[in-house]
């Protein structure tokens, strides 16, 4: 036996292809996939777009395959993220297609057992099904909001969607004033078959082209159903209901395999697997301050502001009185280049009491006993890691799944309050004292938010949920019979 048939023997002898969508917030987690599955004793080969492609010396253990998206400049713009993932999952189709020929084609490496793909690469179902290959979904975002996109059609039926205001004539003021009254009373309005949400819950983006966005949601629901499983990253004691609901309507299995990033708690990958440089100074700057006193802004790495918005965030922030650490990435403010409009004079007038950085390590800020509380876009791995800290949440969602996200975080789980007017500095500065302050409202949040970190920490324990799951799933697609090549698969 050789060198490499003893490597082989000690681990699975099986080789897994994964592919990430191209954004942060799903690439990371995929990444993070890789590690926990890689640690069960699978080669991994990452297949990647050459937009936002990441960096393979952060990875010596996994193999890496680039497909050439063929996206334009105006394509490849997550301004307009309907057209960007419509773009990609059309060009992305015939490269992919080859990079599997060649992938399969090598019989130096392992035999594939499957293809796990992010579900928003909707396109990768029609290639696998072509020539055979066990395709596993992995779904970045919740269960719960998941079941939201499921309920489209259904939603459409019930009138739920498209949310529109009655015919206004922009001559007549009382006719203005009457719709939108009429529409802020329709998205108050409950969806009682997807309880707690409300009709502003529902996760939609702006958009003139509904038509072309219910169109992916249904590709990408239908897609996920064809598949033979899904992966989330999220534990049964965290959405036991939606979870039972997705088992009753998908007949396809769960693997509710999550947090990832707790598997490795102590490693680096967090740092390697984020495309935006980490301003590390910002944790010696926590390090200065006491124990739950300081509040963490950050609203992801695709959500924009306006300018007003940014200015009443600022001045709400000045007025807390409360420290703060504010994440404000480039072009995170429409029509800047980073924080221009910031008053002359801000950050000085605040004395050190609070801290910009362009992007921080925030599973670790989160781990940071200084913080104590975390205002967010809500995100789907934002809020994980939020939960996984105890931190609760100030909710801020901004499009899709956030909004679901959010409405569970305050009213379901209840461990956070959510912005209910927008970005408007009143509401802002209530908000922060309601969870920060020394209050019985602010207390039982924290106490709630205590007790699912630690629901979040005993599911990974041997036997536990989680980690069942994932023994579950690697005898799952231990299950499947490796790949063989057939040529006449790709004709």
């Amino acid at each position: 036996m050789d060198e490499r048939e003893r490597v082989m023997v000690q681990r699975k002898g099986r080789r897994l292809l994964l592919i990430p969508f191209p954004l942060e917030g799903h690439i990371k987690p995929m990444l993070e996939l890789a590690h926990i599955l890689h640690s069960k004793g699978f080669s991994i080969t990452i297949i990647h777009t050459s937009f936002n492609s990441p960096n393979p010396s952060n990875y010596p253990n996994f193999n890496f395959s680039c497909i050439q998206d063929g996206l334009s400049e105006t394509e490849s713009s997550t301004k307009d993220l309907l057209n960007f993932i419509t773009a990609l999952n059309v060009k992305c189709a015939a490269p992919f297609q080859v990079c599997l020929r060649k992938l399969l084609y090598d019989v130096s490496q392992e035999p594939v057992a499957c293809l796990i793909s992010d579900a928003m690469c909707y396109f990768t179902q029609a290639v696998a099904n072509n020539i055979s290959l066990p395709r596993i979904v992995f779904r970045t975002a919740g269960v719960s909001s998941f079941l939201a996109f499921a309920a489209f059609p259904f939603l459409r039926l019930k009138g739920y969607i498209p949310i529109q205001a009655t015919n206004l004539l922009a001559s007549s003021n009382v006719l203005l004033i009457f719709g939108m009254w009429h529409l802020e009373c329709k998205l108050e309005e409950a969806v009682a078959e997807l309880a707690p949400l409300r009709v502003k819950d529902l996760p939609i983006i702006k958009t003139e082209e509904g038509e072309k966005y219910y169109e992916l949601l249904s590709m990408l629901v239908k897609e996920t159903k064809c598949s033979l499983g899904v992966i989330w990253n999220s534990f049964e004691e965290l959405e036991s209901s939606a979870l039972a609901t997705l088992r009753q309507e998908f007949s396809i299995p769960m693997f509710p395999i999550g947090p990832f990033h707790k598997y490795f708690p102590s490693s680096s990958s967090s740092c390697c697997s984020s495309l935006i440089s980490q301003d590390q100074s910002c944790i010696s700057w926590l390090d200065k301050h006491t124990p739950k006193s300081v509040l963490y802004v950050s609203f992801g790495s695709v959500a924009v502001i306006t300018e007003i918005e940014f200015l009443e965030i600022a001045q709400a922030l000045a007025n807390s009185n409360h420290p703060f650490l504010w994440v404000v990435r480039p072009r995170l403010i429409i029509g800047s280049e980073w924080m221009e409009p910031l008053p002359s004079g801000f950050m000085d007038n605040l004395e050190g009491r609070g801290l910009i950085v362009k992007w921080a390590p925030q599973q670790q800020v989160l781990a940071h006993p200084s913080i104590g509380a975390f205002w967010t876009h809500n995100g789907w791995n934002s809020t994980l890691e939020s939960i996984c800290e105890g931190v609760p949440m100030i909710c801020m969602p901004c499009f899709t799944d956030q909004k679901v996200n959010a409405r569970y975080v305050s009213h379901v789980w209840r461990i956070g309050l959510q912005l209910e007017k927008g970005v408007e500095r009143g509401e802002i500065e209530t908000t922060i004292t309601r969870l920060m302050d020394d209050s019985v409202e602010g207390k039982e949040i924290r106490d709630r938010a205590l007790k699912l970190k630690e629901k979040a920490k005993l599911c990974l324990k041997q036997g536990a949920s989680s980690s069942s799951s994932l023994e579950a799933l690697v005898t799952y697609i231990l299950s499947f019979h490796s790949f063989t090549f057939q040529p006449s698969s790709f004709s």
